[in-house]
């Protein structure tokens, strides 16, 4: 039951996945796909969603691009690594820049997860992001959609006080977002 304040909300019509510390364990700059390893429940978790027709995307910072480190083709690898481990994802969205690019895309910034969504024919607040730092939850707040908080080793203290939710999986991620929905 809802109070006169409280108004229901809505299950998502698409959950995006922060890729590295979210979906698959953080590889910092990893060009090589044999190094992909998915993080605990991950299969399970996109598995789920998927079962029930709910369009999945991963939206990733690739600094190392611009850096010099890797390169796109690099990226694309582990990308096709990450799927054929956890499955196919409805959209994939790639930041190369670097943080002082002044690009709009690169999370905290609301382009990837505009650009997705608009990819999946959703408006913004269809969305939930998952991710495991603020950037994340800063990209998911600048474009509209929501965001969950899954905190890793590398996740600041700050980052979690200030989350909308956090959840301890990214299975209690997606419980979260579907509890109290109608």
């Amino acid at each position: 039951m809802h109070t006169s304040a409280e108004r229901p909300r809505t299950a998502p019509s698409a959950v995006l996945f922060d890729r590295d510390g979210t979906i698959v364990v953080d590889v910092p700059y990893n060009g090589d796909p044999s190094l992909v390893r998915p993080m605990a429940g991950a299969k399970e978790v996109l598995d789920g969603l998927r079962s029930r027709g709910i369009p999945v995307g991963v939206v990733t910072n690739q600094s190392g691009i611009a850096r010099g480190l890797v390169t796109r083709g690099q990226v694309d690898a582990v990308n096709a690594r990450v799927e054929e481990l956890l499955g196919p994802f409805d959209v994939w969205e790639v930041c190369p820049h670097g943080s002082g690019d002044g690009c709009a895309c690169r999370k905290p910034e609301p382009g990837m997860v505009l650009s997705a969504t608009a990819r999946l024919g959703l408006e913004p607040g269809e969305v939930a992001l998952i991710g495991d730092i603020g950037a994340d939850m800063g990209a998911a707040a600048a474009a509209g959609a929501r965001g969950v908080l899954v905190p890793t080793d590398i996740t600041l203290q700050d980052e979690v006080r200030d989350a909308p939710a956090v959840a301890g999986t990214l299975a209690g991620a997606v419980d979260l977002l579907w509890a109290g929905t109608t």
